[in-house]
């Protein structure tokens, strides 16, 4: 936004300054002149040396007074100036960090030294500002990368599927037809992955009333097939636990969990524990599943965009986009709760949600 030229801060504060003392100073001669001058008899037709008079005191006291009111106003100049521009000196530090962020570099930081003031509480708090959009910007451009590529795997297979089918008209058309299904289903599933993701981060969606307990049951009974078909043990346990949030994003936030926790379990016999539960104003949903054991460095890095642990393998019948885990921690963040992951010392991991409860 374009505005008219002004007085620049320290010019105002200079100005003030001056003021100021040109304010004192006239008060200062007004005082002597209520409570001291007008006193003094006024004795201008006699002889001026013979007592002091009014009229020789402002003949001596008046051009003095005007000399030491000139050297107060250039000092109050020259010492507004030199004061504002120190007390300034902080904001043009500002001023410069922020023109460099603006430019697109955002490893610049303040570090103000001093003292705690109002100046470095600024400073502190736009350097920890651009602590938090460096780390997001880096997170953007990973995920924005992350995701091209992701996207251009099924695209690549489907130029390279046609290709052959182009240059082989007697391979069978069916087994190509199937091929393109698969793959033309993965980078579908790939972008609504993608589009709730996004609509997670946003947080823009109707609050209401939600009972964790009947999603979990809800996500549970659609997940059973695919649980019975590994022979899974799929268990849903506790009472009722009221958040408030989004029906539709926390069922995709459960099933998500139970599907992860389904198809990353042992080969056969494992066993899946949905419980919810209510502590305070706390709504609580846990899911434990068997399986694999799982390096504690790990497990933290699960919840990033298309990362995969490589102990968590799946079969090629549920490859998925590596967004699960992703998609809750975004939900729960838009829902103001906490995501904890935690590997279990026999294998298998151990989610907790967190939201706030309602009544």
């Amino acid at each position: 936004m374009r505005r008219r030229p002004g007085f620049s801060a320290r010019l105002k504060l200079t100005l003030s300054y001056v003021g100021f003392l040109a304010l004192a100073g006239a008060l200062l001669l007004s005082v002597v002149w209520v409570f001291l001058l007008r006193y003094v008899p006024d004795n201008s037709q006699g002889l001026l040396g013979v007592s002091p008079n009014r009229y020789l005191l402002l003949h001596t006291f008046v051009p003095a007074a005007a000399v030491a009111m000139l050297f107060l106003l250039l000092f109050g100049l020259l010492g507004g100036w030199i004061l504002a521009g120190r007390m300034l000196a902080p904001l043009t530090q500002i001023a410069d960090a922020a023109r460099t962020a603006g430019n697109g570099s955002l490893s610049h930081r303040i570090h103000m030294k001093g003292r705690q003031d109002e100046f470095r509480e600024l400073s502190d708090a736009f350097d920890s500002m651009l602590d938090q959009l460096e780390s997001h910007v880096a997170e953007q451009q990973r995920f924005a990368a992350n995701a091209s590529h992701e996207l251009r795997t099924p695209l690549a297979i489907s130029r390279t599927l046609l290709d052959v089918a182009r240059k082989d008209p007697t391979r069978d058309r069916g087994e190509l037809i199937e091929r393109l299904h698969a793959v033309n289903t993965r980078a579908i599933g790939l972008t609504e992955a993608l589009l709730l993701l996004s609509r997670g981060d946003r947080g823009n969606f109707t609050r209401e009333s939600v009972d964790l307990s009947l999603i979990a049951e809800e996500a549970a009974e659609t997940l059973l097939p695919l649980a019975e078909q590994r022979r899974i043990t799929l268990d849903v346990t506790g009472g009722a636990a009221r958040a408030g949030g989004s029906a539709e994003l926390l069922l995709r936030m459960v099933t998500n969990l139970v599907q992860n926790a389904i198809v990353h379990n042992l080969p056969t016999g494992g066993t899946v524990t949905v419980h919810t539960e209510t502590y305070g104003d706390t709504s609580v949903l846990r899911v434990e599943n068997t399986g694999r054991r799982l390096a504690p460095e790990l497990v933290p890095t699960l919840t990033e965009p298309f990362q995969r642990a490589t102990e968590r393998v799946r079969t090629d019948e549920h490859a998925g986009v590596g967004l699960g885990l992703a998609i809750v921690h975004s939900i729960v963040r838009a829902h103001d709760g906490i995501l904890d992951l935690v590997p279990r010392p026999a294998g298998g991991l151990l989610v907790t949600v967190r939201l706030p409860g309602t009544p």
